[in-house]
């Protein structure tokens, strides 16, 4: 199975919302999002990926971008991420990982020089069309939001409005 490059569609995925609804690849069409893959929620290297997408928010937005945050936790520990950072992004459950299998955020990674099978940290950028505008694979946690932000700046031609 090849993974989904820039060009593709979003594949068909399915997520539990925080409230507990099904959010689906159709919910995502109309507006282009950002939607990042995260190991685990309250742990250090997430935390700082949510607070760095979270403090620019607002300029995500504004340049009429939604963001989604996704991990195998359940809506209940979202939620409680969520409150405990005053986190101001959207997050969803990937209970059985075929989200993460689909858009190959889920597969074979060095850990303290062994091989493992886990998260592997990942972002993408999807148009209102539900068509992949750009990927980052093997995430590095320092500065992400803001090339993630730069690039959403340069590949949809608009800049945000200024006061």
């Amino acid at each position: 199975m090849s993974l989904p490059e820039a060009g593709d569609l979003l594949p068909p995925i399915t997520l539990i919302a925080e409230d507990g609804t099904r959010l689906t690849t159709a919910d995502l069409r109309g507006r282009p999002w950002v939607i990042w893959f995260y190991p685990k929620d309250d742990t250090p290297g997430c935390t700082r990926e949510a607070i760095g997408f979270s403090e620019h928010a607002d300029a995500f937005r504004a340049l009429g971008v939604e963001l989604l945050g996704i991990s195998r936790d359940p809506p209940e520990s979202h939620r409680r991420f969520r409150e405990k950072y005053g986190l101001r992004v959207r997050l969803a459950s990937d209970p059985d990982g075929s989200a993460h299998r689909a858009l190959g955020a889920w597969g074979e990674k060095k850990r303290y020089g062994k091989v493992v099978e886990g998260v592997i940290r990942s972002t993408f950028l999807v148009d209102a069309d539900g068509r992949i505008l750009r990927v980052w694979r093997n995430v590095r946690v320092p500065g992400h939001a803001e090339r993630v932000l730069a690039e959403v700046r340069r590949l949809l031609g608009r800049q945000e409005a200024r006061p």
